[in-house]
């Protein structure tokens, strides 16, 4: 039988495998990472902005030395009025409001904002830890669970009673009873549901946004970051990082089998049909991808076989980018600002209705930014992410032409000739993010972030600790507690458990 010619390989260099094969190498391993793609980066290149990148991660890879610069670390936000009435967010969440806001809603969102952000950050030290087990002597980290419950005890009885009842209703209920603003509550709305398969009136939908607003950049919790060179920039950072620990980058190299070996990953099979062994794989890829098709049911149990092809992985967002001769005028806003197209709560719930159904909407509600405007030698380039999109619809192309026009429509009523602008346009549907990315349902999180789908339960019951069904396999992808975004934390935590489980 060959030798192992590595003590770990890692499948997938996204941000989650990258951090975690730093770490490791950190401490000794000797690590190969396995791309598929050309380029290192996984699914870092459909995002544009930053709002939760591990402070862990940043600080243990250096990535300043390795190239990341920040053209800001606390971007504002316009809500977008096609009357020119525009509503800017300033500071971390929306902490000055200036524009279409009522002196009430004023009053009102700054008490709601402290209260959102307070519960975010008694929540955020879950994130850093590895999900609790329902099982007696579980080897559960007791001390931390502690001390995040007493966290929320220190809240007072009047706010730990408070955060119970908003952690069981929904983002729209929540806004409407506190704040009348149409576009206040259509920028925040959009937020809590940004990613995600659910509306503002979803049940459910306020903790999903807590996990959001538990992140930070720079140090500061609610903001959001733009890298200089966008976010393939920040991934092409976490790549160099990792070469400079001593780790093996190998892009165009994809995983097709897991081998198994006396019940146990030994090793990776390539397209090319080269092995490599190692006694440790940590997949970095989604979770039903890892398990259903390079490990395969053959080597699971018909639980969680089952479970696993129940896994909810509903992508409803697409990725719009528009080359253009020159910058558009958005009624004045401020374009080195986040643009936001959501007119109300309601705009981003009737968004959501027709894609419930595989239709596109007519009225896309949508996140925009103009990198060029922080970068005047940078190329004129909008980017948006767009909210709702159907990913499985009856004509793909049908469904990617007429998302295309309704964007198009939408931006058009918000910068007048931006049509005219137009040199390149390209949309990415869901049903194209899981062909390009190789991501399940185009799901931007490798499987919903949704309550049943989160913590001990994320992925699926029994594989929710970073250890897999099978013993050498490690699963550390988004599709992990504690999710999505561009942050490496479940990564960097797959790392840690496989240090302790040694």
């Amino acid at each position: 039988m060959p030798m192992p010619s590595y003590d770990v390989i890692v499948i997938g260099a996204g941000p989650n495998g990258l951090a975690a094969a730093h770490r490791l190498a950190s401490r000794g391993a000797k690590v190969l990472v396995l791309e598929g793609a050309n380029t290192p980066g996984g699914g870092a290149g459909l995002a544009h902005l930053s709002y939760n990148l591990d402070a862990r991660v940043e600080a243990a890879m250096n990535l300043r030395d390795h190239g990341l610069r920040w053209m800001s670390t606390n971007l504002a936000t316009t809500a977008l009025s096609a009357d020119g009435m525009h509503l800017r967010l300033e500071g971390a969440l929306g902490d000055r409001l200036t524009g279409n806001c009522s002196d009430a809603d004023h009053i009102a969102w700054a008490q709601l904002r402290r209260r959102l952000l307070r519960f975010a950050a008694v929540l955020s030290p879950l994130n850093q830890m590895t999900p609790p087990r329902i099982a007696r002597k579980a080897g559960n980290h007791l001390l931390q669970l502690a001390k995040v419950g007493l966290r929320a005890r220190m809240l007072g009885a009047s706010e730990f009673r408070e955060l119970g009842r908003i952690l069981l209703t929904n983002v729209h209920d929540l806004l409407d009873d506190e704040l009348t603003s149409p576009l206040l509550k259509g920028v925040l709305a959009f937020d809590a549901t940004l990613g995600g398969w659910l509306g503002p009136r979803s049940p459910n939908t306020v903790l999903p946004w807590l996990v959001r607003l538990s992140g930070q950049t720079a140090g500061v919790q609610g903001v959001l970051g733009l890298p200089k060179g966008g976010m393939p920039a920040l991934a092409a950072a976490l790549a160099r990082s990792v070469e400079a620990a001593g780790v093996t980058l190998r892009c165009n190299a994809r995983v097709i089998r897991i081998m198994i070996e006396a019940e146990r990953a030994v090793g990776v099979t390539l397209t090319s049909g080269e092995e490599v062994r190692a006694p440790r794989i940590l997949s970095a890829i989604a979770p039903a991808v890892t398990l259903l098709d390079l490990v395969g049911p053959r080597h699971l149990d018909t639980g969680l076989t089952t479970r696993a092809r129940q896994l909810k992985a509903r992508g409803g967002t697409a990725k719009l980018d528009l080359t253009l001769r020159a910058l558009p005028d958005f009624r004045g806003a401020n374009l080195k600002d986040r643009l936001v197209i959501a007119g109300s709560e309601h705009a981003v719930e009737t968004a959501f209705n027709p894609v419930k159904y595989g239709r596109t909407p007519d009225r896309p509600v949508m996140e925009i930014v103009l990198p060029s405007a922080h970068d005047p030698e940078a190329p004129h380039h909008l980017s948006a992410i767009v909210q709702f999109a159907p990913h499985a619809p009856a004509d793909r192309d049908a469904a990617r032409q007429a998302m295309l026009a309704a964007c198009m429509a939408q931006l058009e009523t918000q910068a007048p000739g931006i049509g005219a602008l137009v040199q390149r346009a390209e949309i990415l549907m869901p049903f194209d993010i899981e062909d390009r990315y190789g991501l399940p349902g185009g799901q931007w999180h490798a499987g919903e972030l949704s309550v049943e789908q989160m913590l001990f339960l994320r992925p699926l019951p029994g594989v929710a600790q970073y250890r897999g069904p099978i013993p050498g396999l490690w699963l550390a992808s988004a599709g992990c507690h504690p999710g999505g975004g561009v942050s490496g934390t479940p990564g960097w935590n797959a790392a840690l458990a496989m240090e302790a489980a040694e």
